[in-house]
């Protein structure tokens, strides 16, 4: 099957962008080198294309009520232009995907954002329970006629004020609100996936090379564009899961609360999974973090032994953190292991190497 591409794929190979497969798009890893972007974000303003995020639009009378019962968290808490964190759960209470839902500033829209190649199966789960429950609700899939861009770090806001021509400072944390950018109408939320400050836009298709040149170029310099692999070593060094790697519904099933996501659920609302998780709020393996002490680097699927080298788990997210110099990972360990302090080991190619577990996030502003 061909690649979905992002609407500036061919500008992206221009500017030199490294391509890679992601979730069934052709997306840039990487423009000037993984590290370089990284920092850049860290210290300044990196610019992100994430258009192959999904987006699902639900609107309609019954709209929050469909929205309610397939995800985690109380929708029917939104404002107009309020975002949520929430999971969408199946009947054994494990995560199928994560996602933000925002009630666009129209107050009767939601618009939720599935991880990259998973908004027809999110479409598909909403329409047919939605039929299944005889609910009155129009459910779109808005993916292709949308474009994301994620202006993250320190300078983020006040480049993004910039090129809308209008303070968005006073947006708060997890709102958004409309801007224009480049004569383009955008939908600006104080949302993000690097542990830094920033914003990101959701805007048509068509205003998307306009909009990410004014992005780019509002100070002169230029904003350093940024491609999947620094998203990848930033959300890591923030604590945050990657879909299909830190959880998985067929390979790694976890519910929110050994992922450590509990906050994102309301067990006051009725939804898919409520009665499985409200059954297991204490559970007996957990998501943890955790710091190399010797050289080598966690990757994806090693395992964790204890020191006495009996295998305990598996490293779910790995890298040499670019910000602390020093090798970091993910997992699940059982809760007797999950103090900070702990000590264990991660398997590197063969060779147990002596780690710590660490308190997530490992980095923080």
């Amino acid at each position: 099957m061909a690649l979905r591409t992002p609407p500036l794929r061919e500008a992206h190979a221009e500017r030199g962008a490294k391509f890679t497969e992601f979730g069934g798009w052709d997306m840039p890893v990487e423009f000037d080198g993984i590290r370089v972007e990284h920092e850049a974000v860290r210290s300044a303003a990196g610019l992100f294309d994430v258009s192959h995020m999904g987006q699902i639009e639900v609107s309609g009378p019954d709209a929050t009520e469909l929205t309610n019962r397939l995800t985690t968290n109380d929708v029917a808490a939104l404002d107009a232009g309020d975002a949520q964190y929430a999971a969408i759960t199946d009947e054994d209470g494990n995560i199928i995907d994560d996602t933000v839902v925002y009630l666009l500033p129209d107050g009767e829209t939601y618009l939720f954002v599935p991880n990259a190649g998973g908004d027809g199966e999110m479409h598909e789960r909403w329409t047919s329970r939605r039929d299944e429950w005889g609910l009155d609700a129009v459910v779109a899939n808005a993916t292709e006629e949308y474009a994301m861009f994620a202006l993250q770090g320190p300078d983020a806001v006040a480049t993004a004020s910039e090129a809308a021509g209008t303070d968005l400072d006073d947006i708060r944390r997890f709102t958004g609100r409309d801007a224009t950018v480049a004569d383009t109408a955008c939908f600006v939320a104080r949302t993000g996936y690097t542990g830094e400050d920033g914003v990101e836009f959701l805007l048509p298709t068509d205003g998307a090379e306009a909009v990410w040149h004014a992005l780019a170029d509002t100070d002169g310099t230029g904003v350093q564009p940024c491609g999947l692999g620094a998203r990848d070593t930033l959300r890591i060094e923030a604590g945050f899961l990657l879909a299909g790697q830190d959880f998985d519904i067929e390979s790694n099933p976890r519910t929110p609360y050994e992922a450590g996501i509990g906050f994102a659920v309301d067990l006051d609302t009725e939804f898919v999974g409520r009665d499985a998780l409200a059954a297991a709020t204490d559970p007996e393996e957990t998501f943890v973090g955790f710091k190399l002490t010797e050289r080598g680097v966690p990757r994806h699927g090693y395992d964790v032994v204890d020191t006495e080298n009996r295998i305990i788990g598996e490293v779910t997210s790995g890298t040499m953190s670019p910000t602390l110099d020093e090798p970091v990972g993910m997992g699940y360990l059982p809760t007797e292991y999950a103090d900070p302090g702990t000590d264990v080991r991660v398997v590197v190619r063969g060779s147990a190497k002596n780690a710590r577990v660490h308190s997530l996030p490992f980095y923080e502003p």
